[in-house]
């Protein structure tokens, strides 16, 4: 996964699913393609690319609820 790219991974969706994930704690979007498998760690479903995080404010936290929508 290159982290300067807006990427993420997820253990079953198809690679080149694109998604509009959210950050719940305020409300920043950002699309991102699936192209790695993960996370490993129980009870996450995503992770995201650190540019993807970048762009929804999650750098500081490192990991934070959010939502994600199936676009294409």
């Amino acid at each position: 996964m290159n982290p300067t790219l807006l990427t993420a991974a997820h253990k079953s969706l198809s690679f080149g699913t694109k998604l509009k994930v959210t950050n719940a704690t305020n409300g920043k979007s950002v699309i991102v393609r699936i192209n790695d498998r993960g996370p490993f760690i129980r009870g996450r479903v995503l992770d995201l690319s650190k540019a993807a995080a970048q762009n929804i404010g999650m750098i500081r936290s490192g990991h934070s609820k959010v939502c994600y929508e199936i676009i294409g």
